[in-house]
């Protein structure tokens, strides 16, 4: 006799509860806790953010998958779990391995991409983390996922732009190629991560929450498949000078060219060597901006279900 497989989801009562009563969620990432971050940053940064979405004003949802489950929202017990696992016994998450982690039963933490394809398939249409991925430098063929998932998932994504560590004029023109536009929250040019400009235009500059979610209903309401990237600036206090981290970014870059490091490997060998060049102000500035793209999130995911 046939047997339906069970669900692979497991949401957090919570969360569960928010979602039936359409009630403000919003998404959170976990490989900060898994690849991001040394413990026991990883572990406060992860309980800072949620802490920050409930501050906005909505339920926040870290998005993880163990043992072959999908978890939609995590226990502080589970939050635990994952930024204690040893490096490489988490597989790194993102539209190709979400198959392999739930065929096989694995760990796994969701990378923007990731957290964007379950999000959206647990109905959260908005999700913070702190940078996306984007095109390498020197490496131009070497593009995120994230930024074709951007393209083809209805996920409003706020983040401080894209990592500084990348080519952001070519990802920029990337995002421009997928359809997505970028919106400067109380910025006309993208937050470089690190740095609170890049110099580069958004595509429409806006002042509050209400603003944002208007573009959000209306995306909604045309039935675009694709996302919108909301880019917050890291508070001025956590900032990096530009010239200072550029130079920095610069050295690392080469230090990875010259030790053969490319792929999904270069971003956390990358910023993990930013740390050292800049005695943890890169640490700072990013756990900064985590925090505060939470409460952004969470306050326009407020006004959304308004």
């Amino acid at each position: 006799m046939f047997t339906a497989p069970a669900s692979p989801f497991v949401i957090h009562p919570e969360g569960q509860v928010a979602l039936l009563e359409a009630r403000p969620v919003v998404a959170l990432e976990s490989t900060v806790i898994t690849h991001g971050l040394p413990y026991p940053q990883n572990l406060q940064t992860a309980l800072n953010m949620e802490a920050a979405v409930r501050r906005g004003g909505a339920v926040p949802a870290t998005i993880a998958i163990l043992s072959g489950r999908i978890h939609i929202g995590l226990t502080a017990t589970q939050l635990e779990y994952l930024s204690r696992r040893p490096a490489g016994t988490v597989r790194k998450c993102s539209r190709r391995d979400l198959p392999l982690v739930v065929g096989l039963g694995e760990d796994g933490a969701t990378t923007v991409a990731g957290t964007m394809i379950l999000a959206h398939m647990a109905g959260i249409p908005i999700f913070a983390t702190g940078g996306i991925g984007g095109v390498h430098r020197g490496h131009p063929f070497d593009v995120s996922a994230d930024l074709l998932e951007l393209g083809r998932t209805p996920i409003a994504v706020v983040c401080s732009g894209a990592k500084s560590i990348l080519d952001l004029p070519l990802t920029c023109e990337v995002l421009e190629t997928q359809g997505v536009p970028i919106v400067g929250y109380g910025t006309d040019t993208l937050p470089a991560f690190f740095s609170r400009s890049s110099g580069l235009p958004v595509t429409v500059r806006v002042e509050t929450a209400a603003q944002v979610a208007q573009i959000i209903k209306a995306q909604e309401e045309l039935q675009l498949q694709s996302g919108l990237l909301i880019t917050v600036p890291v508070p001025e206090s956590a900032a990096l000078d530009s010239a200072e981290i550029e130079q920095a970014i610069a050295r690392a870059t080469r230090e990875a060219d010259e030790a053969g490091i490319h792929g999904p490997a270069a971003t956390p060998w990358l910023l993990s060597r930013l740390v050292e060049l800049t005695d943890g102000r890169t640490m700072q500035a990013n756990t900064a901006l985590l925090a505060n793209n939470g409460l952004v999130a969470g306050q326009i995911a407020a006004v959304l279900r308004e």
